[in-house]
């Protein structure tokens, strides 16, 4: 391109524009609309693609590796009683809890609202977040007052022999 400044086409003028704006049109790189769109169409099939492969790893790949872990002997949870654990990692607070009819039930201890510690609250059998006063049901791990809109994760006891297995970990 020449440093000199062209007449308009239309009226003749000279084009300042061109002066200040120097842009090598024939070297530019056109991309056209079908382009474009073929681009966006093909990136989003990808993303797809990855969203799927995601999903069915989470979901299929990660059954098959179940961690069991010894929570302890079946005296060291009587009745209306609580066991503090940490289930599948050492970074995941967990409580179990043994009910007045003897039933053993246990959670994540993170409370769902802002990750307060939940802790048994043996007067009204119930789990108890005392930041914000948040409480859950023992049956469901489900939000019965206060902030909380989600259920606690449940973790999966089973008891064999007089001892207490932690074996799995709801999402």
């Amino acid at each position: 391109m020449t440093d000199e400044i062209k007449p308009c086409q239309s009226c003749g003028k000279k084009e300042q524009w061109r002066s200040d704006f120097p842009v090598e049109w024939e070297g530019d790189n056109y991309v056209s609309r079908r382009e474009m769109v073929k681009f966006l169409t093909l990136g989003s099939m990808v993303m797809v693609a990855a969203n799927w492969i995601m999903a069915f790893s989470s979901r299929f790949l990660r059954r098959g590796s179940k961690k069991v872990q010894l929570l302890g002997s079946s005296s060291d949870l009587p009745a209306n009683s609580y066991m503090l654990f940490r289930y599948p990692t050492a970074q995941d607070p967990c409580i179990a809890v043994r009910t007045a009819d003897g039933k053993l039930v246990a959670y994540s201890q993170v409370c769902t609202h802002l990750s307060c510690a939940v802790v048994y609250n043996k007067s009204e059998n119930d789990l108890f977040c005392p930041c914000h006063n948040g409480r859950f049901s023992l049956d469901q791990g489900a939000p019965i007052s206060g902030p909380p809109t989600r259920a606690l994760p449940r973790v999966t006891l089973e008891e064999r022999n007089g001892r207490i297995y932690a074996t799995e970990r709801e999402a």
